[in-house]
Parts: structure tokens; sequence; C-alpha cells
């Protein structure tokens, strides 16, 4: 990875520190059919420990009560995280759209390593023009991330107050509707516009490249 893009990246273990929430906290994406796939997902693992559990009842019968304990125990662990999730993932629905912005942002910069690794190998023909332009809008991008995420983190861990606060927060509670970089009639919201068609141009010069490298291959064949 180039100078000019290390720590540009937001890790796992930064998300972490500046939500207060892991991404795994929540089901993503918040919808019905996520909640339902994890659902089923739990009653897969029940039936696995069920499964377990007779078979040690079968196999040490005088455990029988420590091994329903300690299975019907397993059980509720799953069925608590499932539920606690899934009203995390409902309560928070500003905090999942930072995270999926924080991912697109990412993706960004490994589009841009990637690149940088196909230019090094001898194509300098993927060369990014301008990039300190580019380098520049990322770092004015993360910076807009880090600010919501931190405003995210306040208004939910004081959200009593704020409820009953409201007429004091209003301005903050509008803001953080909008704290989304997906917005295009930001100055933030165009930069990654301009990044994200960045990331696509990068694909594209590396289809053009393997097609070019499987007709090379091929005619070398022939």
């Amino acid at each position: 990875m180039r100078a000019d893009i290390q720590g540009l990246e937001i890790t796992v273990g930064e998300l972490k520190h500046l939500s207060g929430a892991g991404p795994d906290r929540v089901y993503r994406p918040a919808s019905a059919t996520k909640f339902a796939r994890e659902a089923l997902k739990t009653v897969g693992l029940i039936v696995l420990v069920l499964i377990s559990c007779w078979l040690l009842v079968v196999i040490f019968p005088r455990a029988y009560v420590l091994w329903l304990a300690l299975h019907l125990a397993a059980i509720a662990g799953l069925i608590f995280e499932d539920v606690w999730k899934i009203q995390c993932s409902r309560q928070n629905q500003h905090l999942i759209n930072l995270f999926d912005d924080v991912d697109r942002y990412n993706g960004i910069i490994k589009a841009i390593e990637i690149n940088d690794k196909i230019e090094d190998a001898g194509n300098v023909e993927v060369k990014i023009g301008d990039r300190a332009k580019v380098i520049q809008a990322l770092q004015l991008i993360r910076d807009d991330l880090v600010r919501a995420l931190k405003t995210e983190r306040i208004l939910r861990e004081n959200k009593k107050f704020v409820a009953t606060n409201s007429e004091l927060f209003a301005n903050n509670l509008r803001t953080l509707n909008a704290l989304q970089i997906s917005d295009r009639s930001s100055q933030q919201g165009r930069l990654l516009n301009e990044a994200l068609q960045l990331a696509i141009g990068v694909q594209a010069k590396m289809k053009k490249l393997q097609d070019r490298n499987a007709a090379n291959l091929k005619n070398g064949k022939s």
C-alpha cells in the first residue's frame, strides 16, 4: 500500500471505538427478510444443540440434569442474541447506514490499492490521474464519516435525555437524518460520487486487462 493511502482506511477497531458498537452488533440490512434468514439459522443451531443434548443423555444418562441445563442455557443464549440484535438493528438504522457508508469508503481505498499494484506490475495505462485531488477528497470523506459516527454515538447514548428535551436537539436530530454521505448535493457527497466513479473506472480497467491477457494466452496457444 502506497504511503498516501496508508491510514485512510477506517478499521474495525477504529469503527468500534468511534461508534461504541461493532458492525456485528446489528443485522445488515435491517430488513424482515434478513431477520427471517438469521432466525432460520438460529433454529438450525437449536436443532443441533438438541441433538447434542439427546446424544449426551443417552451416553451419560446419570448426568442428564447437567446436560439439560447446559444445553438449555445455550439455546437461551442463541435466542437472546437474535432478539437483542434484531432490536438493536430496528432501533439504530442511522448507525447501520453509517456502517454501510464506511464499507463503501473502505472499498474505494481497496480499489485504489489494487489499481496501484496493477500499475506497479507494469501497466502504466491504469495510473490514476490527479491522484493528489483524489486522496484529498478521500480524506475529507473520512473526516466527515468520523464526525458522523461520533455524533450518532453521542445522541444514541443519550437517547432518553434527547427524547425528553427534543426542542433542545431539534437541529441535531435533523442533522443526524442527513449524516449519510449519500447526499449528492453536499460537497462530501459529490466527492464520494467522484471517488465511486473512480472505483468503477478501476474495475473497468482491470476487466480490460484481464480480457487482454486472456486473448494473449489464447493466441499463444493457437
